[in-house]
Protein backbone atom coordinates (compact mmCIF):
# COMPACT_ATOMS: atom_id res chain seq x y z
CA UNK A 1 0.00 0.00 0.00
CA UNK A 2 1.29 3.33 -0.94
CA UNK A 3 2.51 5.90 1.82
CA UNK A 4 0.39 9.26 2.00
CA UNK A 5 3.66 11.13 1.33
CA UNK A 6 4.11 9.15 -1.80
CA UNK A 7 0.62 9.18 -3.32
CA UNK A 8 0.73 13.49 -2.25
CA UNK A 9 4.42 13.23 -4.39
CA UNK A 10 2.97 11.20 -7.06
CA UNK A 11 -0.25 13.48 -7.61
CA UNK A 12 2.12 16.19 -7.68
CA UNK A 13 3.94 15.18 -9.96
CA UNK A 14 0.89 13.91 -12.36
CA UNK A 15 -0.29 17.31 -11.95
CA UNK A 16 2.81 19.11 -13.04
CA UNK A 17 2.93 16.56 -15.98
CA UNK A 18 -0.96 17.57 -17.10
CA UNK A 19 -0.18 20.98 -16.92
CA UNK A 20 3.28 20.93 -18.86
CA UNK A 21 1.15 18.98 -21.52
CA UNK A 22 -1.62 21.25 -21.73
CA UNK A 23 0.75 24.15 -22.33
CA UNK A 24 2.52 21.36 -24.95
CA UNK A 25 -0.81 21.36 -26.65
CA UNK A 26 -2.03 24.66 -26.61
CA UNK A 27 1.72 25.57 -28.29
CA UNK A 28 0.66 23.00 -31.16
CA UNK A 29 -2.59 24.39 -32.32
CA UNK A 30 -1.00 27.70 -32.57
CA UNK A 31 1.94 26.47 -34.46
CA UNK A 32 -0.64 24.32 -36.30
CA UNK A 33 -1.95 27.22 -37.75
CA UNK A 34 1.53 28.74 -38.51
CA UNK A 35 2.58 26.02 -40.42
CA UNK A 36 -0.79 25.91 -42.29
CA UNK A 37 0.04 29.58 -42.86
CA UNK A 38 3.16 28.60 -44.83
CA UNK A 39 1.70 26.02 -46.90
CA UNK A 40 -0.96 28.49 -47.85
CA UNK A 41 -1.88 31.99 -46.46
CA UNK A 42 -5.54 30.64 -46.65
CA UNK A 43 -5.25 27.49 -44.85
CA UNK A 44 -6.50 27.16 -41.32
CA UNK A 45 -5.26 24.65 -38.90
CA UNK A 46 -7.38 21.87 -39.43
CA UNK A 47 -6.80 21.89 -43.11
CA UNK A 48 -2.83 21.63 -41.67
CA UNK A 49 -4.27 18.23 -40.01
CA UNK A 50 -5.89 17.17 -43.32
CA UNK A 51 -2.96 17.48 -45.71
CA UNK A 52 -0.34 16.03 -43.57
CA UNK A 53 -2.50 12.43 -42.80
CA UNK A 54 -3.04 12.41 -46.87
CA UNK A 55 0.91 13.17 -47.60
CA UNK A 56 1.26 10.78 -44.75
CA UNK A 57 -1.01 8.26 -46.38
CA UNK A 58 0.41 8.72 -49.79
CA UNK A 59 4.35 9.13 -48.86
CA UNK A 60 5.15 5.63 -49.53
CA UNK A 61 4.03 5.94 -53.11
CA UNK A 62 0.48 5.34 -52.61
CA UNK A 63 -2.35 6.30 -55.07
CA UNK A 64 -3.77 8.30 -52.61
CA UNK A 65 -6.40 8.26 -49.20
CA UNK A 66 -10.01 7.81 -48.86
CA UNK A 67 -11.77 10.78 -46.98
CA UNK A 68 -13.14 8.18 -44.50
CA UNK A 69 -9.96 6.68 -43.86
CA UNK A 70 -8.66 10.61 -42.71
CA UNK A 71 -11.49 11.28 -40.63
CA UNK A 72 -11.05 7.52 -38.91
CA UNK A 73 -7.68 8.47 -37.90
CA UNK A 74 -8.02 11.86 -37.04
CA UNK A 75 -10.96 11.35 -35.01
CA UNK A 76 -13.40 14.33 -37.12
CA UNK A 77 -17.00 13.85 -38.14
CA UNK A 78 -16.86 12.91 -41.95
CA UNK A 79 -18.59 16.25 -42.70
CA UNK A 80 -16.02 18.16 -40.73
CA UNK A 81 -13.23 16.15 -43.00
CA UNK A 82 -15.00 17.04 -46.41
CA UNK A 83 -15.61 20.85 -45.60
CA UNK A 84 -11.66 20.74 -45.18
CA UNK A 85 -11.03 19.10 -48.23
CA UNK A 86 -12.93 21.21 -50.31
CA UNK A 87 -10.96 23.94 -48.51
CA UNK A 88 -7.92 22.47 -49.59
CA UNK A 89 -9.55 21.36 -53.31
CA UNK A 90 -10.43 25.22 -53.98
CA UNK A 91 -7.00 26.37 -52.74
CA UNK A 92 -5.31 23.41 -55.53
CA UNK A 93 -3.32 21.62 -52.63
CA UNK A 94 -5.07 18.28 -52.93
CA UNK A 95 -7.06 16.52 -55.64
CA UNK A 96 -9.67 13.62 -55.99
CA UNK A 97 -8.35 10.95 -58.16
CA UNK A 98 -10.24 7.10 -59.20
CA UNK A 99 -9.48 4.03 -57.06
CA UNK A 100 -7.11 1.85 -58.89
CA UNK A 101 -8.69 -0.85 -56.94
CA UNK A 102 -12.40 0.68 -56.84
CA UNK A 103 -13.48 2.49 -59.81
CA UNK A 104 -16.58 3.68 -57.64
CA UNK A 105 -14.24 5.25 -54.99
CA UNK A 106 -11.98 8.33 -55.08
CA UNK A 107 -9.51 9.48 -53.47
CA UNK A 108 -6.99 12.15 -52.16
CA UNK A 109 -3.58 13.05 -52.79
CA UNK A 110 -1.61 16.17 -52.70
CA UNK A 111 -1.42 17.82 -55.91
CA UNK A 112 1.96 19.28 -57.40
CA UNK A 113 1.63 22.20 -55.75
CA UNK A 114 0.57 21.24 -52.69
CA UNK A 115 3.42 18.37 -52.45
CA UNK A 116 5.99 21.07 -53.01
CA UNK A 117 4.81 23.61 -50.28
CA UNK A 118 4.21 21.14 -48.03
CA UNK A 119 7.54 19.74 -48.28
CA UNK A 120 9.17 23.20 -48.11
CA UNK A 121 6.91 23.87 -44.76
CA UNK A 122 8.51 20.35 -43.38
CA UNK A 123 12.06 21.12 -44.39
CA UNK A 124 11.71 24.74 -42.08
CA UNK A 125 9.68 22.98 -39.77
CA UNK A 126 12.88 20.40 -39.48
CA UNK A 127 15.23 22.86 -39.41
CA UNK A 128 13.70 24.83 -36.57
CA UNK A 129 13.37 21.81 -34.58
CA UNK A 130 16.37 20.20 -34.91
CA UNK A 131 17.83 23.88 -33.77
CA UNK A 132 16.03 23.47 -30.48
CA UNK A 133 17.26 19.66 -29.65
CA UNK A 134 20.62 20.68 -31.21
CA UNK A 135 20.99 21.83 -27.72
CA UNK A 136 19.75 18.58 -26.17
CA UNK A 137 21.98 16.18 -25.00
CA UNK A 138 21.57 12.15 -26.56
CA UNK A 139 20.53 10.48 -23.46
CA UNK A 140 17.98 13.32 -22.74
CA UNK A 141 17.04 12.46 -26.57
CA UNK A 142 16.06 9.08 -26.12
CA UNK A 143 14.30 8.82 -23.43
CA UNK A 144 12.04 12.03 -24.92
CA UNK A 145 11.45 9.73 -27.81
CA UNK A 146 10.80 6.66 -25.73
CA UNK A 147 9.02 8.52 -22.87
CA UNK A 148 6.45 10.01 -25.70
CA UNK A 149 6.36 6.71 -27.43
CA UNK A 150 5.25 5.30 -24.51
CA UNK A 151 2.74 8.01 -23.83
CA UNK A 152 1.20 7.53 -27.18
CA UNK A 153 0.37 3.71 -26.64
CA UNK A 154 -0.74 4.22 -23.66
CA UNK A 155 -3.19 6.92 -24.63
CA UNK A 156 -4.46 4.76 -27.72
Amino acid sequence: MSSPVHTERSEELVAAIEQELSALFRRSRSASLRLARRVHPEMDAAGYALISQIELGTASGGAGVRASDVAQVLGLDKSTVSRGITQLETLRLIERVGDPDDGRARLLRLTTTGAERFEAMRTQRQTEFRAILDRWNPTDLADLGRLLARLNDDLS
